[in-house]
């Protein structure tokens, strides 16, 4: 399997060969699903609370005697089986982060990867810069090279001036290669990769 590499004219100036054990196979869908939900849950604030009873506002008096008055035993108005007590293992603040196990992530992002490639959905070009910081520069580079929409540009260290420059472009976000995602690729129409950044990735993959 080989794509070709393009300069940022969009003027092919080369190919690149990619090896089949790494982009070549079945998809494995289920690892692109894995990485997305831990990745969905890693970012959920987790500010939800209840009050206990400890919390609820009120009296922490015995509202009457144990004994002798013919009612049941209560202790204090806040208690749950009371109307305005406190709520029992009601939900509390928490993370929903997880790690999944390093292969899993690596297949996803393989199989991520593998199926924009089938689907014609990236460029790969010799190099991703901008003179200045200007986002019309950056998105007329974008317009030659076919890119529209949401997008993921990946180098190896992607240039501040680049990052700079895109960052008013709604849907366009630069990553570099260490960290990208089965989400990221997912979650894109056209992804842009530097020929660095794809052998990089094939490297580290395979």
């Amino acid at each position: 399997m080989t794509v070709d590499v393009v300069n940022q004219q969009n003027e092919k100036i080369g190919s690149l060969e990619l090896r089949e054990d790494v982009f070549g196979g079945r998809i494995k869908t289920d690892l692109i699903h894995a990485s997305v939900v831990r990745a969905n849950a890693a970012e959920r604030r987790g500010t939800h609370a209840t009050k206990t009873r400890a919390m609820v506002s009120g009296s922490g008096k015995k509202p009457w005697r144990q004994k002798g008055t013919g009612r049941a035993r209560v202790g204090e108005i806040r208690n749950p089986l009371w109307r305005k007590g406190g709520t029992v293992f009601g939900p509390q603040p928490r993370s929903y982060e997880y790690r999944l196990p390093k292969k899993v992530e690596q297949g996803a992002l393989r199989a991520a990867l593998a199926q924009k490639l089938r689907d014609g959905a990236v460029v790969v070009v010799d190099a991703l810069s901008v003179g200045e910081i200007k986002t019309k520069t950056a998105a007329d580079m974008l317009k030659r090279l076919g890119v529209s929409g949401r997008a993921l540009l990946v180098d190896t260290k992607p240039e501040e001036t680049l990052a700079l420059s895109v960052r008013n472009i709604e849907g366009v976000r630069v990553l570099p290669s260490n960290r990208v995602n089965a989400r990221d690729v997912m979650n894109t129409r056209r992804v842009v990769l530097t020929r660095a950044a794809l052998e990089k990735l094939q490297e580290a993959l395979g």
